[in-house]
């Protein structure tokens, strides 16, 4: 059913809008809310447009893009304000892969 990447959801700081994948509407409230916050806060502060997106394997990806034009975007900035998300929001990206792989993968959950 899933085989190539599938987004989760994203914003723009262009059209200053959030979208979620309705495919991932089962989610816990507090969970939507989170990535949204998540997502809109990235594009306030660095600008361009942020994408959560599934591989293949069931890792999620942040990928990021800017207008050409925009000479407001922040390159360093992105890639600093990732990582701060990578790190500050460990459990909640982990559990997200976990979510995906298992309903949407098909794979057996393994409790660690």
């Amino acid at each position: 059913m899933y085989q190539n990447e599938v987004v989760l959801c994203g914003a723009s700081a262009y059209t200053k809008k959030y979208y979620l994948n309705e495919d991932f509407e089962g989610l816990p409230q507090g969970v939507k809310d989170e990535l949204k916050i998540m997502c809109v806060l990235y594009t306030e502060d660095v600008g361009g447009t942020l994408t959560l997106k599934f591989d293949e394997n069931g890792t999620l990806c942040f990928e990021t893009a800017a207008d050409e034009e925009d000479l407001l975007y922040d390159d360093i900035g992105s890639v600093l304000k990732i990582k701060q998300l990578q790190r500050t929001k460990t459990e909640l990206l982990e559990a997200l892969e976990t979510y995906y792989k298992v309903f949407f993968l098909g794979e057996e959950w393994e409790d660690e």
